[in-house]
């Protein structure tokens, strides 16, 4: 759905699991289209958003269980790239202050941000395109 910026050897990772109503779908891709600008500013080197197209209801857990997602939502998958922890911790207290985190006047945010799972990751294998 989007993808901005460049994979780098040595990263630091941010994962995201993000239940979104089908519905609306180009309210998040312009979301996430906006937020790189933000994202880049503060370090960031690459961001990927990838939309559920095949995501299976598990037996004991899964990606639609993990976020409780209802029904009509889909799943959507992230990550982010920074160059280093330190960038990455640096930032998030500077982004969740800055005015450009709330979504654009007169839209709310297109999911239910209470139900977002995320972590953050040292890579073990970076493989080339």
């Amino acid at each position: 759905m989007v993808e901005q910026g460049g994979a780098a050897a040595d990263s630091y990772v941010q994962g995201f699991v993000i239940p979104v109503p089908a519905g609306r779908r180009e309210d998040y891709r312009k979301l996430a289209e906006e937020a790189w600008v933000l994202f880049k500013d503060y370090g960031a080197l690459r961001v990927v958003e990838a939309w559920g197209d095949d995501v299976p209801d598990g037996k004991v857990t899964d990606f639609r269980r993990a976020v409780k997602a209802e029904p009509g939502e889909k799943i959507v998958f992230s990550f982010m790239e920074w160059p280093s922890r330190e960038v990455c911790d640096a930032a998030h207290d500077k982004m969740m202050k800055d005015e450009r985190m709330k979504p654009p006047e007169g839209m709310d945010w297109p999911f239910d941000a209470k139900r977002m799972i995320y972590a953050e990751f040292t890579p073990v294998v970076t493989l080339e395109k």
